[in-house]
């Protein structure tokens, strides 16, 4: 059985709508049957007629896809939404979609402010309806490996991780040309209080948690806006305590000329350590204090149960960026699926990111650039 899928977003020169769709149609598990894909219909009738949509079921407003949605036969109307906006443009869609009963797929970050999330997360728990926030790289075989190492103590107590993503792609005024993306990622009207931070600081943020297992608890932020004119930051560093006592070390920057999108995370405890890095996904490293480096490599049967649920291929063959994005997708059907059929699903498709890894996201956010503005060494990470 398939889902049936709606989007929000993701028109004409939209980058991550593409990405969405591409995820949803991997394991065919979702068929896409409408859409509003701009705020401008005649945009949103283009996008639906180019993706092979009933013309009926291409919609000028989410409003519009919601409502007449939600008043089709229980057999016809759309099952989960997936909102592809900009940041400004999520918690009104999401928000009604919940209410409306209708499933939801979210990019991050969750919402526009910390309280827009708050209160969505209220919404969500209210509606009895599932969300899940497209942080990707959780969905890597091998970051999920990672973290059920780190879980089942292997490497001893954890005590220091190192995680960063640099990007180069900002390091001119893109915004000022007719460079879509770069315009509304550095618009604080449409991006929020961060830049950076926001927009793959979350990123590299949520990573640290969910392979580490542990909460940040303290941070120090230096934030940066280092080209000239720029409305919000495009660079910088954060110094974490987390919540066993271990510190962290956060580097989010967009203005690291030649550098593409190599997210990196190295964590160590007093045994040994490990490194996984986006430009060789399908590898982990295992250092160890007292012998030789081991590398543990996607699609083997060595790997644990997580890491081979998200695993496609057979060893050998590169898995990235796309099927990291479908995993998300694939483990959120399931337990839409199994809910729907009064079963359970299986264990490892649980494992997805949702409403509080959102709000924590949104938490990251407000107090790093509140940390960065601080005088304070260190301040309290609040939710």
């Amino acid at each position: 059985m398939k889902l049936r899928l709606a989007m929000i977003g993701g028109g004409p020169g939209a980058f991550i709508g593409a990405v969405h769709r591409i995820a949803a149609a991997l394991d065919s598990l979702y068929e896409l049957k409408a859409g509003a894909f701009s705020s401008d219909p005649t945009k949103s009738k283009a996008a639906g007629e180019l993706l092979g949509l009933a013309p009926d079921r291409v919609y000028g407003s989410y409003q519009d896809l919601i409502a007449q949605e939600k008043a089709r036969p229980a057999a016809e109307r759309v099952q989960v939404i997936a909102i592809v906006t900009p940041n400004h443009q999520h918690f009104e869609p999401a928000r009604l979609a919940l209410e409306s009963g209708f499933d939801v797929i979210l990019d991050k970050p969750m919402t526009f402010s910390l309280a827009e999330a708050k209160q969505l997360q209220t919404v969500a728990d209210a509606s009895g309806r599932l969300l899940c926030l497209t942080h990707t790289y959780t969905g890597y075989p091998m970051v999920k490996q990672a973290r059920e190492m780190l879980a089942s103590n292997v490497l001893g107590p954890i005590r220091k991780a190192y995680v960063e993503y640099p990007q180069g792609w900002l390091s001119r005024p893109e915004e000022g040309g007719d460079n879509k993306q770069a315009a509304w990622r550095t618009d604080p009207a449409k991006s929020g209080i961060a830049g950076a931070m926001g927009d793959i600081g979350t990123h590299a943020f949520n990573l640290l948690e969910y392979v580490t297992g542990l909460e940040v608890v303290k941070l120090c932020a230096d934030i940066n806006t280092v080209v000239a004119g720029r409305r919000l930051d495009d660079d910088g560093a954060v110094l974490l305590k987390l919540s066993n006592g271990a510190s962290a070390v956060l580097i989010a920057t967009q203005i690291a000329a030649g550098e593409e999108n190599n997210v990196k995370i190295r964590v160590y405890g007093d045994q040994g350590g490990l490194e996984w890095q986006q430009v060789d996904a399908n590898t982990l490293q295992v250092k160890w204090l007292d012998k030789p480096t081991e590398i543990w490599r996607a699609g083997t049967g060595y790997v644990g149960a997580a890491a081979q649920h998200n695993t496609r291929t057979p060893s050998g063959h590169p898995e990235g960026y796309l099927e990291a994005f479908a995993n998300l997708y694939r483990n959120f059907a399931l337990c839409v699926l199994a809910r729907d059929a009064g079963t359970l699903p299986p264990p490892e498709a649980l494992d997805y990111p949702s409403i509080k890894e959102g709000v924590r996201g949104m938490a990251f956010i407000e107090n790093v650039i509140a940390s960065g503005r601080s005088t304070e060494k260190w301040t309290e990470f609040t939710v």
